[in-house]
C-alpha cells in the first residue's frame, strides 16, 4: 500500500513519503517512542481525516487526528503535547495579525512590568475569546522579549525567565475583583454572594494556570524551532499516565492513574476469565489416561483429566502506607477492591509503624477515596514515632492476626521495604509467607535501588518474591500474572 504524496523507493524498498503525508508518518512514529500505540490501519484513517479538514483550523486537526488515532482518553496529554510540536500554531516570531499589541514601555524604552500585570489582569477578568485571544498573542510577545537567552545553541527561550517579574499568581485578586465587578448584580442574599466569590476564585484560579501553560507552550515551539521538536520532546512530553512512576508522581498525575484503574480492573478481570474458562476442563490425569488406554493397545485415544478446582482464592493485603508510598498503596488498593469479585475473600490490614486491619473501610458501597481518608484518621497504624518499621509491623501481624493466613491465601505485600535501619524481622515475614499458598511483595522503588540506604528490600526478597511495580503498566503486568486461576 503506498499512501497518496508518496513515492516508492528505487530498491523496491518501503515508500519514501515527503510533504504532508511524511509529516503525518514522523508524528505517528514520535507517539510510538512515546509508547501510545498506532497501528498502520489508525495511520490511514488519520490520513483520511486530514484529507477532509481545514487544515488551517489547527483545533479541528487536533481533535480529528485525536479521534483516528487514540485508543485510550488517558493518552490525550502527551498527544496533545507531541502535536503542539509538530504542528504549532506558527514559525518563528508570531504574527500580530495586525493588532497592536506591544508590551507596554516606560520613558526609557523598558517593559513596565506594573502596567503589563494590570493588562494581564483585564484580559484574565474578561475572560471573552476575543481576549484569550490577545492574551495568546500577548504571551507571545512576552517569550520572544523576556524570555529570550544566550546559549551555546544561540538564542534559546525560558518560561521561567519570561513569568519571574509577572509572577501571574500574585494577580488572583485584581482578577478576581475584575470579574465580580463585571458581573450583573442580580443575585440576592449572602449565599449567592458567597456561591459567586466562590466560582470566581476558582474560575480565575484556573485561567491563571491557562495563562502559565500559555507561556510554557509558546516557550516550547521557540525552543523546539532551535533545538529540533524531538530534543524537546524528550524532556517536555508528560508521560502516559500508565508509565508515570508512582513514587515522583503529581498530584494531578495521581488523578489521572485513578481514572486508570476501572478499566485496568476491567481488563484484570477478563484475563483471568480467559485463563478460568481454559482451565475448566481440569489437568490432564496421565495416570488414569494411560491405564484406559490399554483397552485400544496402548494408543491414548480418551484423555481422563482431573476433576478441576473451582473454588476462589483468599486474599490477604497488607500495605504500607506511609507517605513515601502512599500514592503506590492508594492505587493498588483501588485496583484490589476493583478486582475483590475474583476472590472468594478480601482482607486488608495497613501499617507504619504497627499493623492494623482495615478491611472495614473498603466495603463493595464504600467511597474509595474516603475510606483512604478514614483509615489514615482511625486505623491504628503508629504506636511511636510515626517512621516505617517493617519487622514490627510484621511481629504485630503475628501476633494479632496470624489466623487470616491459610493454605488457601494469596499474600500481597505492598512497600517499598526502606524500614529506616530497624530489625527486619525477617521470621515473622517466613511463617506467613510458609502457610500461605502464595506469597508476592510489590515494591515501587526501581530494583537497582534495592538493598541501598535504609532499604530492607534484597533481605526480604530472600524470604519472599519480590517484583519491582513502579509504575501502572508494571502493576498491571505483575499482578496479572500472580493472580491464580
Amino acid at each position: 500500500m503506498t499512501l497518496a504524496g508518496s513515492t516508492p523507493s528505487a530498491s523496491g524498498g518501503p515508500a519514501a513519503p515527503y510533504g504532508l503525508p511524511g509529516h503525518l508518518v514522523d508524528f505517528v512514529e514520535a507517539l510510538r517512542r512515546r509508547g501510545i500505540m498506532v497501528g498502520p490501519s489508525e495511520t490511514v484513517d488519520a490520513g483520511r481525516v486530514m484529507s477532509v479538514l481545514d487544515l488551517l483550523d489547527r483545533e479541528s486537526l487536533r481533535e480529528g487526528l485525536a479521534c483516528s488515532l487514540l485508543r485510550r482518553p488517558t493518552h490525550r496529554a502527551t498527544f496533545d503535547a507531541v502535536f503542539d510540536l509538530w504542528f504549532p500554531r506558527a514559525t518563528g516570531e508570531r504574527d500580530s495579525a495586525g493588532v497592536d499589541l506591544t508590551l507596554p514601555r516606560k520613558p526609557d524604552g523598558t517593559v513596565d512590568m506594573q502596567a503589563l500585570r494590570e493588562l494581564i489582569a483585564e484580559l484574565l477578568a474578561d475572560g471573552s475569546d476575543e481576549s484569550m485571544n490577545l492574551t495568546e498573542l500577548l504571551t507571545a510577545a512576552m517569550v520572544e522579549e523576556l524570555g529570550q537567552y544566550q546559549s551555546n545553541n544561540g538564542p534559546s527561550f525560558s518560561a521561567y525567565q519570561a513569568l519571574r517579574d509577572v509572577a501571574p499568581e500574585t494577580l488572583l485578586n485584581k482578577i478576581l475583583q475584575g470579574m465580580l465587578g463585571n458581573q450583573n448584580g442580580g443575585a440576592e442574599g449572602k449565599d449567592n454572594s458567597d456561591y459567586q466569590s466562590e466560582v470566581a476564585k476558582r474560575t480565575a484560579a484556573q485561567r491563571i494556570a491557562d495563562f502559565r501553560k500559555m507561556v510554557e507552550k509558546e516557550t516550547r515551539r521557540r525552543t523546539a524551532e532551535n533545538l529540533g521538536k524531538e530534543r524537546v520532546a524528550t524532556y517536555s512530553v508528560p508521560k502516559l499516565a500508565e508509565e508515570v512512576d508512582f513514587l515522583r508522581a503529581s498530584d494531578a498525575e495521581l488523578t489521572t492513574l485513578k481514572k486508570n484503574v476501572a478499566p485496568l480492573a476491567r481488563l484484570l478481570a477478563s484475563r483471568l476469565a480467559v485463563r478460568r474458562s481454559r482451565s475448566r476442563a481440569g489437568s490432564i490425569d496421565l495416570r488414569r489416561t494411560l491405564r484406559k488406554s490399554m483397552s485400544t493397545g496402548g494408543v491414548p485415544i480418551d484423555l481422563v483429566q482431573r476433576k478441576p478446582k473451582r473454588a476462589r482464592p483468599e486474599l490477604v493485603v497488607m500495605c504500607d502506607v506511609s507517605g513515601s508510598v502512599a500514592g503506590f498503596s492508594h492505587f493498588t488498593l483501588l485496583l484490589v477492591n476493583a478486582l475483590r469479585e475474583q476472590f472468594s475473600r478480601v482482607r486488608v490490614f495497613a501499617f507504619i509503624d504497627t499493623t492494623d486491619e482495615v478491611t472495614r473501610f473498603f466495603d463493595s458501597n464504600a467511597d474509595l477515596g474516603s475510606a483512604m481518608s478514614r483509615m489514615v484518621r482511625e486505623a491504628e497504624l503508629i504506636t511511636y514515632d510515626g517512621h516505617s518499621d517493617y519487622g514490627h509491623a510484621f511481629g504485630v501481624f503475628q501476633e494479632k492476626f496470624a489466623q487470616s493466613i491459610t493454605s488457601r491465601t494469596s499474600l500481597l505485600v505492598l512497600g517499598d521495604g526502606r524500614n529506616n535501619y530497624r530489625d527486619p524481622n525477617l521470621g515473622s515475614l517466613a511463617h506467613m509467607v510458609a502457610v500461605a499458598k502464595h506469597a508476592h511483595w510489590l515494591n515501587p522503588e526501581p530494583k537497582g535501588q534495592w538493598g541501598t540506604g535504609d532499604s530492607a528490600a534484597k533481605v526480604y526478597n530472600e524470604v519472599i518474591s519480590m517484583h519491582e511495580c513502579r509504575s501502572a503498566s508494571q502493576l498491571a503486568e505483575v499482578v496479572s500474572g500472580l493472580l491464580p486461576v
